[in-house]
């Protein structure tokens, strides 16, 4: 059995969010210059990164009705809203491009932000585990067992055990990275180390998903 120590609380979710970016900033500022990488244009790419990344994640899964007049509003889904990795991501693609387009910068960027994507979101999934509503039972006597007050706010069962799936993606995301980070100067071509970790975390993300459960009475990390 594991605990459940902080259900729903935002603070601790924002600890481990902000130690992620953290390590992330850190990895791509060690690449950069293990690299001899000595142009200020990439500080702006990965500047516009976080920004559209945390965009994304925030309004990235907004349109959730056909008809418009059913959704929240803007701003009431930034507040309350569904935060997704997922969409996250999407926007820190778009956001490099975007920085790319603004400096004029043409060589490819992802082989630096392959593993401090890895780490970053791998940190910030432990924050996930301690907060959110783990996954669906597991059949078995074994995963994280929730107490009837975090079942409550949570909106999941008490007493059976869970699927733990953010402590599952966690691992896989500081596997992917300690991989990537001995790969990392391997790749025959520029890019393919990006590529390579979308397309594993692609999968594991499809097949966890069946194991995944949102929250009813919490906006959950997707």
């Amino acid at each position: 059995m594991i605990g459940l120590p902080a259900a729903g609380d935002g603070v601790v979710h924002a600890v481990f969010v902000a130690l992620g970016i953290a390590a992330g900033i850190a990895v791509f500022a060690w690449e950069v210059r293990r690299r001899g990488l000595h142009d200020d244009r990439l500080w702006i790419i990965a500047g516009t990164c976080l920004a559209f990344g945390a965009i994304g994640s925030r309004v990235g899964t907004w349109w959730q009705q056909v008809d418009p007049s059913a959704n929240d509003t803007l701003a009431q889904w930034w507040m309350d809203g569904n935060r997704s990795v997922l969409a996250g991501l999407v926007g820190a693609w778009i956001g490099v491009h975007v920085g790319k387009l603004i400096t004029r910068y043409s060589p490819s960027t992802g082989d630096l932000f392959a593993p401090a994507v890895a780490l970053a979101i791998g940190i910030g999934r432990i924050g996930c585990l301690l907060t959110e509503l783990p996954g669906h039972p597991t059949g078995g006597d074994w995963g994280i067992i929730l107490t009837p007050e975090h079942a409550a706010a949570l909106g999941g069962p008490a007493g059976v055990g869970l699927h733990p799936t953010y402590l599952y993606e966690a691992l896989f995301q500081i596997a992917a990275f300690a991989v990537l980070w001995r790969m990392r100067d391997r790749m025959r071509r520029p890019g393919e180390l990006f590529v390579a970790y979308v397309a594993a975390y692609a999968l594991f993300r499809f097949l966890v998903e069946f194991a995944r459960a949102n929250s009813t009475r919490n906006r959950n990390r997707a």
